[in-house]
């Protein structure tokens, strides 16, 4: 049993998440709406079928760079990830104490900056569905959007936990429709379809690939997402890294069979010209009603990568002021959920002002800020 708390105990982070629900935060957040966006940026590339290769080498990346998150998570089981890992690296007391501080400043404008990407691109997305959404209210549900976020991360990480495998499940219906639809229709003459001198290793070749592994690393990036959670996970040492491994592997077989779905069903010159690849997907398969449901489950897809997004970002400001590196306030800890809803809130409604402006605005400052 667990021993009562003392009633004048402070709050404090609950350790209530396993392996499970850690992976699902991590897969979340990596599966977002990057891919369904950014397939017909990935392939056109390299021009083709060929920038399957980008997938791979992506992969390479994401795995290399996971065993050292690994690593550093399992080693510093701390809340906020990466500003312990340079506080420690640099020394408490010395340069790693301002570096951290940069870079919790930097995060109160790259986190709401990323979220209001999110926020921006579902209430794009809206469109397949609903038409005739006047600019005005495609605005509107961009800003509302993160403070939903924050009503649903506004409880308990035990119940967030449980929440986390509802929407990863919701993640992988979505994937997985894609895939299994494919299989029955796999063309080998469309996977290999590669235009004259696709693999000559030229300049040309090079470059492209290294255009579409950049686009294959935005799709794969979030895996570290459960290091920002260390301390709310249980035996952090044996789980961080096992989330982080299954999360790469299972999102780099689903990146690379949904391509292949795609280009089996869709010639490869015509997903260059799709906004809603997946919908045109489904609906060429199964007509207007599965796209419009498709729709919907990127949709779906969209919000859980936001909400694992806001949850993984709200820890760091509060670890530096509990460190007292940051702002005071920021350290407050919800009285009964125990989580820092000082920093939730901020980050949220930061977020929420950062939505109302537009993709081509948002995008670049995310660039400066990072």
């Amino acid at each position: 049993m667990r021993a009562m708390p003392h009633a004048d105990a402070k709050p404090a982070l609950r350790r209530d998440l396993g392996l499970v629900q850690a992976t699902a935060l991590a897969i979340t957040d990596m599966v977002g709406i990057g891919p369904y966006i950014t397939i017909p940026l990935f392939l056109a590339a390299m021009g083709g079928p060929q920038a399957m290769l980008g997938w791979l080498v992506g992969a390479l990346v994401a795995f290399s760079d996971g065993l050292v998150w690994a690593e550093l998570g399992a080693a510093l089981p701390k809340a906020g990830g990466s500003y312990n890992y340079l506080r420690e690296a640099f020394g408490p007391q010395s340069a790693g104490r301002w570096l951290s501080f940069l870079m919790v400043w930097q995060i109160m404008f790259s986190a709401p900056l990323s979220v209001a990407s999110g926020s921006i691109g579902f209430a794009s997305y809206l469109h397949y569905l609903a038409p005739a959404l006047p600019a005005w209210g495609e605005r509107a549900v961009a800003g509302l959007f993160p403070l939903l976020l924050v009503a649903l991360l506004y409880r308990r990480i035990g119940t967030i936990g449980k929440m986390s495998v509802v929407l990863v499940c919701g993640v992988l219906i979505g994937c997985l429709w894609i895939v299994l639809s494919g299989i029955p229709h796999l063309s080998a003459a469309r996977l290999f379809d590669f235009p004259p001198e696709a693999f000559r290793l030229n300049w040309i070749f090079w470059a492209g690939l290294g255009h579409a592994t950049l686009y294959a690393l935005y799709d794969y990036f979030g895996y570290y997402n459960v290091c920002y959670l260390a301390e709310e996970i249980r035996d952090p040492g044996r789980v961080i890294p096992r989330a982080i491994m299954f999360s790469i592997i299972t999102v780099g077989a689903l990146y690379v069979f949904m391509t292949s779905a795609f280009l089996s069903v869709i010639p490869w010159r015509q997903i260059l010209d799709s906004k809603f690849i997946a919908s045109t997907y489904v609906e060429a398969l199964y007509g207007p009603a599965a796209g419009k449901l498709m729709t919907a489950l990127v949709l779906w897809i969209a919000f859980s990568s936001a909400f694992s997004l806001l949850l993984g970002y709200s820890r760091i400001p509060y670890v530096a002021a509990t460190d007292g590196n940051f702002f005071r306030v920021f350290a407050r800890l919800h009285p009964k959920g125990e989580f820092p809803h000082v920093s939730l809130i901020a980050l949220g409604m930061a977020a929420s002002v950062f939505s109302l402006g537009k993709l081509n605005e948002v995008i670049p400052g995310l660039i400066r800020a990072c």
